[in-house]
C-alpha cells in the first residue's frame, strides 16, 4: 500500500538528533530519505547502547532511510551530492548558522541550482537574532528556555528533563514546515527555506507559563507534580506503588469524592470549585493521598475506571513495552539490520488509514547504499550527455 509522502525525495545532511528525527518522520511515511554522512559517520553511530556493534539510539532515528558517505572536500563526491540535490524535493540540514554558506551549500547557493526545493534548516537559536551563531544542544535550549527554571520537585532546584525534548520537538516542527512548504510549492511551484531552533521548540511547549508570565507579569513558579490550572491533577502514592488521577473537572471531582468515601470535600470552601482547589492544591493532595494508601494500586484503578474518572498507573518501560495497548497500536516495531540482526524499533506515531506509514527498513550500515547511490547518479549524468549530445 503507498505511503502518503511516496516519490518525495529528501537529502538528509543532519547529524546528532534533531535533523534526523525529522527526516525520520518523513521516512517513516514513504519518503526517499538518503542520509549523507562524512567519512566516519555520523557521531550518533558511537552513543551506547549497541546491538551487534551498531548504535541503538542511530539505529531508531536513523530507519526507514539509505545511506551515503560522502567526503565535500573531494570534488567527485561534492559532485555527487549536487547532483542529488538537484533532484530532490527537500534537503535538511543542522549546522550552525553559516556553516552551509562556507560549503557553497546554503539556501540562496541551493535555491537558485534548484528553485522547487525546499530547504530544512534546525539551529540551536535560529537563523537570525543575537544569538544565530552559537551553536545548540538540547541541555542548553532547556536552561535558556525557561523550561529548566520551571521544572523539579517544588522547594527544590532548577530540573533537566531526562529526555532530548528540545531536538524532538525542534525535528517535529520541522517536518510540519516542510510539509507546509510542499502544500505551498503545489500554489506557486517555489520552494523556500523553512527554519526552526532548539530553543523555540522548547520554549513554544510552554503553554501555560507563557500565558501566565505575558498576562501578568510573575514567573510561573515551580510546581513539582502539580498542574498550573487543575486540580486534583498528578500522580499519587498508593500502598504498592503509584498512579495518575485526573479529576479536576467537577463531575470528576465529585466521583472522585464518592470513591474515597469522602463526600463532605466538594462542601469545603477550599474544594468547592477548580480554581480552589488549585489555590489548596497541597491541603487537597494531601488528603486524597491518605486514603489511597490505604489500598493497593489495581484496587483504585479499578474503581475509578468503572466511575469514569481518567488516571492510570505509573508504569516502567518493560511494562510500557510488554502493554497490550502499546503493542494493539504496533508502538513496537521489528526490523532485519544488516549487521544487528532482528532489532525491535518503535513504530509510527501518526496513522494513516489510507496511506499509511510504517517501518519498512533499517537504518543504513555505514555508506550500506553509497554504490548504488554513485551509480545512480553516475547513470543519470551520462544520460543527460546523450541527449545533449542527441
Amino acid at each position: 500500500m503507498a505511503s502518503a509522502l511516496d516519490g518525495l525525495t529528501v537529502i538528509d545532511l543532519t547529524t546528532h538528533l534533531s535533523g534526523p528525527y525529522c527526516a525520520m518522520i518523513l521516512a517513516d511515511h514513504g519518503a526517499d530519505v538518503i542520509k549523507v554522512e562524512r567519512p566516519g559517520g555520523d557521531d550518533t553511530r558511537r552513543v551506547p547502547p549497541f546491538i551487534g556493534g551498531e548504535s541503538a539510539p542511530f539505529m531508531l532515528w536513523n530507519r526507514n532511510k539509505r545511506g551515503v558517505v560522502l567526503d565535500l572536500k573531494q570534488p567527485d563526491d561534492r559532485a555527487v551530492l549536487l547532483a542529488l540535490i538537484d533532484e530532490a524535493d527537500v534537503v535538511i540540514e543542522n549546522f550552525r548558522p553559516g556553516t552551509m554558506d562556507r560549503l557553497g551549500l546554503g539556501w540562496e547557493d541551493l535555491h537558485a541550482r534548484n528553485p522547487r526545493l525546499i530547504y530544512g534548516a534546525i539551529s540551536g537559536f535560529g537563523q537570525t537574532g543575537p544569538y544565530a551563531k552559537r551553536g545548540g544542544f538540547d541541555l542548553v535550549a532547556q536552561a535558556m528556555s525557561g523550561l529548566m527554571a520551571m521544572n523539579g520537585p517544588k522547594d527544590g532546584p532548577p530540573h533537566r528533563l531526562p529526555i532530548a525534548i528540545s531536538d524532538v520537538t525542534a525535528g517535529m516542527f520541522l517536518a510540519i514546515g516542510i510539509l507546509m512548504a510542499l502544500e505551498a510549492r503545489h500554489r506557486t511551484g517555489q520552494g523556500q527555506r523553512v527554519e526552526t531552533s532548539l530553543v523555540e521548540a522548547a520554549l513554544s511547549m510552554q503553554v501555560y507559563e507563557a500565558a501566565q508570565y505575558l498576562a501578568t507579569g510573575t514567573r510561573p513558579e515551580r510546581l513539582g507534580q502539580a498542574h498550573r490550572g487543575s486540580s486534583p491533577y498528578q500522580m499519587f502514592a498508593t500502598a504498592d506503588g503509584h498512579i495518575v488521577v485526573g479529576g479536576a473537572g467537577q463531575a470528576m471531582f465529585l466521583r472522585l469524592c464518592a470513591i474515597v468515601e469522602r463526600p463532605d470535600w466538594p462542601d469545603d470552601p477550599r474544594f468547592a470549585t477548580n480554581a480552589a482547589r488549585v489555590a489548596h492544591n497541597d491541603e487537597l493532595v494531601a488528603l486524597i493521598e491518605a486514603r489511597l494508601r490505604t489500598r493497593p494500586s489495581a484496587w483504585w484503578l479499578a474503581r475509578l475506571e468503572e466511575a469514569g474518572v481518567p488516571a492510570g498507573p505509573v508504569m516502567t518501560h518493560d511494562q510500557v513495552f510488554a502493554d497490550p495497548q502499546v503493542l494493539a497500536r504496533g508502538m513496537v516495531a521489528e526490523v532485519e539490520h544488516a549487521t544487528a540482526g532482528r532489532v525491535r524499533t518503535l513504530g509510527v506515531p501518526v496513522k494513516l488509514d489510507a496511506t499509511p506509514g510504517g517501518v519498512r527498513r533499517p537504518a543504513p550500515a555505514l555508506d550500506e547504499h553509497g554504490d548504488a547511490i554513485r551509480a545512480r547518479v553516475r547513470s543519470k549524468a551520462g544520460h543527460k550527455r546523450a541527449l545533449k549530445s542527441d
